[in-house]
């Protein structure tokens, strides 16, 4: 560090809170520090999001060559060369890159934990001892969130999402407690691995946040890469003799034995992914006055103190996030120079993609949500097959796709897809859904043949024909 007081302090340099120090302080004269004490760039980066979809998309390129005629199906897939890749993508859990960024952005770094002990004060603390220093403008707390592991399983040292992600040693048979995006995006990676899963869900049915036949479309994808799934599920149960800290996925010792629906059942491991939680426990909000209840409020913080990413309750999405670090960057850049608070839309959707086999691509509200909410709604749906495009991409295509209309000719408000690939095409109903288009405007947006997009052309014609 060259200084001791700074115009912005971010606590927490993950994905957020460098989008957020960055759009504070880029093309000024501003300074930023941000503080972190492990690795700059985030659970993203290294845990999350970047080492799924670096050994998810081998798996899925694999599986539609294998029901691509015209094309060998027998590919064997190798072990040694994805989790290669993994690590390529991960920077063998290396930050350097992030620093040079950091550097060339003018942003300096602390390592160490950050808290506050004051009004626009933060102390750090690392092994070198601490250090006081002070935001002129504005403190930034972006330290995200941690899982949630149940007191069944604290003893058994079980697997987390970083385990999952960072898998070396491959488990022979694991359970994988949940039923959400973390549980359904490890399982497909740990059975293409070649462990034996069994996916044990305490409700009904996976993804329950999701369109209903998204959550089917995705249950009938691991059955069909060789998953158990187990719903109505419950573990009360876990012990495990030797238990130990081994090391990033490792085997965390001898075998588990679970007590599922009062049968007892031994695993090699076992993956709880049973949610997170903000990581709000060592802030010292105390010292301001802050209760971690009021934390997420922005009526109750003070106006220089502000909170992106997980660590505020929305979304735990790092598009999210870094969205929301961009509005706050830019805020405190306009009032640092004077000018009015820029305007932000009150109704921004939340786009989600799951990369299971099939994906899952969300965004806007779920007819459900509309029913939970009183709005009056007109919904289609059809098969994603019915777009030629769609259906060249692999002979065994499948999937479904709705759109969720505001009712009477209304704007769009809410879209779902479960398929091959439909990640991309997400972002065209987020646009349309931002931009309130109705099904008129959108029946004049003509899709480009024989691509997956034809399916909007099928979803607009289900619709004029109700």
């Amino acid at each position: 560090m060259t200084a001791q007081t700074y115009d912005v302090v971010v606590i927490g340099a993950g994905p957020a809170g460098e989008n957020a120090a960055d759009y504070a302080t880029r093309g000024s004269s501003r300074t930023a520090l941000m503080v972190e004490r492990e690795l700059v760039g985030g659970e993203c980066s290294y845990y999350a999001c970047i080492p799924s979809k670096a050994m998810l998309r081998p798996i899925e390129v694999r599986a539609s060559v294998r029901n691509l005629g015209g094309l060998p199906d027998d590919i064997p897939l190798d072990v040694a060369a994805l989790l290669a890749r993994r690590d390529y993508w991960v920077s063998d859990y290396s930050d350097a890159g992030q620093e040079k960024w950091a550097a060339g952005a003018g942003i300096d770094i602390a390592r160490g934990t950050g808290r506050l002990v004051g009004d626009r004060r933060v102390l750090i603390t690392s092994s070198e001892g601490t250090l006081e220093v002070e935001a002129r403008l504005a403190v930034v707390v972006a330290t995200g969130s941690s899982p949630v592991v149940p007191e069944a399983f604290a003893a058994v040292k079980p697997w987390g999402s970083r385990d999952a992600t960072g898998i070396k040693e491959v488990p022979a048979t694991i359970a994988v407690i949940g039923g959400g995006v973390v549980s359904v995006e490890a399982c497909h990676w740990l059975a293409a691995l070649g462990a034996k899963v069994t996916l044990l869900v305490r409700g009904e049915r996976l993804l329950d946040r999701f369109e209903k036949f998204a959550s089917d479309l995705v249950a009938e994808g691991l059955r069909t890469a060789g998953v158990e799934l187990r719903f109505g599920a419950g573990v009360s149960a876990a012990r495990r003799d030797g238990a130990a800290d081994t090391g990033l996925g490792m085997v965390h010792g001898g075998p588990v034995t679970l007590t599922v629906d009062g049968v007892e059942e031994e695993f090699s491991e076992v993956l709880v992914a049973t949610g997170r939680k903000p990581a709000t426990a060592e802030l010292g909000l105390e010292s301001i006055g802050l209760r971690a209840a009021d934390f997420a409020d922005p009526g109750a913080r003070p106006a220089w103190l502000h909170v992106v990413g997980d660590v505020g309750g929305q979304a735990p999405l790092t598009h999210w996030g870094k969205y929301r670090a961009r509005l706050v960057g830019d805020l405190i850049a306009a009032r640092a120079d004077g000018l009015p608070d820029p305007e932000v839309p009150a109704d921004v959707p939340v786009p989600q993609v799951v990369f299971t086999d099939p994906q899952v691509a969300s965004v806007g509200i779920t007819e459900a949500e509309a029913a939970a909410q009183d709005i009056d709604v007109e919904c289609v749906e059809v098969d994603l097959t019915s777009a030629s495009g769609t259906a060249l991409l692999r002979d065994d295509a499948g999937g479904r796709a709705k759109l969720v209309f505001a009712a009477g000719g209304g704007r769009l408000l809410g879209a779902t897809f479960a398929g091959t690939e439909v990640a991309e095409l997400l972002h065209a109903a987020t646009v349309a859904i931002v931009g309130h288009l109705t099904p008129g405007q959108l029946w004049h947006a003509v899709p480009s043949y024989p691509t997956a997009s034809e399916v909007w052309l099928r979803l607009l014609e289900a619709y004029r024909a109700r």
